[in-house]
């Protein structure tokens, strides 16, 4: 007789240290499930949406984070008042002030909850005492809904946005859980006006979620988790005890996991939004088929990207301080943009390589303008060649646990190469091989391709569309581990 254990119900609904909430989840299926029911009746209304939602997304974090979710809350109530009275005011002297005690409440808290062991790490020979790392928890995704926050009062401040009239929108707007703890990073230009126009999911809305939700399960759950835990972190975990070849196969699988990892996100995240009625902008653009630096970065993570060059490069003066300031605002955005994604020295080091090479593009143009279509196929294949594997490289600083085992990449890689061994590797991980083979095909397939199969998902019939994502959830139930792995980007 089926029965159910009340106790185990109440605790997995309860917040787990050990298993935070994700999309790839049983339980995330469970809830959403339960959520749809009730928010489908309400989604024809205005108030009673906004508020079901944003309690479920304040649960939803609860879930990833445990009772941090207050920050999200304290996060909401201090920009909202804030971000009113920035609109109010008529002196800019006073708009100055109140913007500026928003940037610190919300860079206060990644300070203290993301860099302060970072900060004493440094301190501490200059200050000649012993390093000890603070038993701090780093909330999940804080470095999205702070940036998120953020983002709002300074468009207020600068004219490009109206403050919200009531402070459920603007709670809706930053807890919204399918981009809450990974991103993208959605402006309140692009996402409030949304607020106020009728819930209306069209075919087209709803079959191209089902196939963000697939394509996103698929690589996130499939290809970025089984290379990740049969190959990629055993790597990097002890370099020295693989050859060159094995070394610098698990840098490409890295880059593989890593875009997996998180466009798979996005993509879920993109896809579940459009179930709900929301639109969310696209976060990744095929971004190793960049044939430059510059243009990579226009593709990976564009939300960020853009947030870094609005919020961040514009504010330093931009391109507008003559060539020079132009190129230390490069860097520096680039610097700052690595210090985001991780407190240490190897995410700098990232950083810093990149805006170099942001540098050197730019100086190459000046000096040879590119005129789009005026290089040939060769050309442009063997700049994709390069800017595909000076990403990679920058991965390895970015991946490894310290710039030692960073070292020892690099020197496997550059002595210990042995390209004999390629037919025993492929012999030895053999689905490894082939998750990489697929993920890299599916990856460089032109953009024709993949809307080709979006209107294809559009097209079917709902039995359909629910018998492929069925298919896909059998997949990822197969080849997952005993363990949840948690996006990459959990910890930023």
């Amino acid at each position: 007789m089926f029965s159910i254990d009340i106790h185990k119900l109440i605790d997995q609904l309860l917040y787990q240290p050990e298993a935070p909430l994700i999309f790839n989840s049983g339980i995330f299926l469970f809830l959403l499930t339960g959520f749809l029911l009730i928010y489908i009746p309400l989604s024809k209304t205005h108030r009673p949406k906004l508020f079901f939602v944003t309690l479920f997304s304040l649960y939803f974090y609860y879930k990833s984070s445990g009772l941090f979710f207050l920050l999200l809350l304290s996060t909401v109530v201090i920009d909202y008042h804030l971000a009113a009275a920035i609109g109010k005011t008529l002196f800019k002297s006073k708009k100055q002030i109140l913007l500026a005690l928003s940037i610190i409440a919300n860079l206060g808290l990644l300070i203290y909850f993301k860099y302060t062991n970072f900060l004493v790490e440094l301190i501490s020979p200059v200050a000649g005492i012993e390093y000890k790392p603070l038993d701090i928890f780093l909330p999940v995704g804080i470095s999205f809904f702070t940036f998120q926050s953020m983002s709002y009062t300074i468009d207020v401040y600068r004219g490009h946005l109206k403050p919200v009239s009531h402070i459920l929108d603007y709670a809706f707007f930053v807890s919204f859980f399918p981009q809450l703890v990974a991103g993208p990073i959605v402006r309140a230009a692009d996402f409030l006006p949304q607020l106020n126009l009728p819930t209306f999911v069209t075919r087209e809305m709803f079959g191209r979620g089902i196939f963000l939700i697939v394509t996103g399960l698929f690589k996130k759950a499939i290809i970025s988790d089984y290379i990740s835990l049969n190959f990629v972190d055993r790597v990097f975990d002890a370099p020295t005890l693989y050859s060159g070849l094995e070394n610098l196969f698990g840098v490409y699988g890295y880059a593989l996991q890593i875009y997996c990892d998180f466009s798979g996100y996005s993509d879920m995240a993109i896809g579940i939004a459009l179930l709900l009625g929301f639109h969310f902008n696209l976060n990744f653009d095929s971004p190793y088929q960049s044939k430059n630096i510059t243009e990579f970065w226009r593709r990976w993570h564009m939300s960020l990207s853009s947030w870094l060059r609005d919020y961040l490069y514009i504010s330093l003066g931009g391109n507008r301080k003559g060539k020079f300031r132009t190129y230390i605002n490069l860097l520096l955005t680039m610097l700052l943009g690595g210090l985001w994604h991780g407190a240490a020295l190897r995410f700098v080091l990232w950083g810093a390589l990149h805006g170099l090479a942001l540098g050197v593009h730019r100086a190459f143009n000046s000096v040879f303008p590119f005129r789009p279509g005026s290089h040939s196929w060769l050309w442009n294949g063997m700049t994709t060649f390069l800017t595909f594997h000076f990403v990679c490289f920058c991965w390895i600083f970015f991946r490894v646990s310290s710039l030692e085992t960073a070292g020892q990449v690099i020197s496997q890689i550059s002595t210990q190469l042995n390209p004999q061994l390629l037919l025993p590797f492929i012999k030895g991980y053999p689905m490894v091989v082939v998750l990489m083979v697929i993920g890299y095909l599916l990856h460089f397939l032109p953009t024709s391709m993949e809307n080709w199969a979006s209107r294809l998902v559009i097209r079917m019939p709902f039995l359909a569309k629910a018998s492929l994502l069925t298919v896909v959830i059998f997949l990822v139930i197969q080849t997952k581990s005993a363990t949840i792995q948690p996006f990459i980007y959990f910890q930023f």
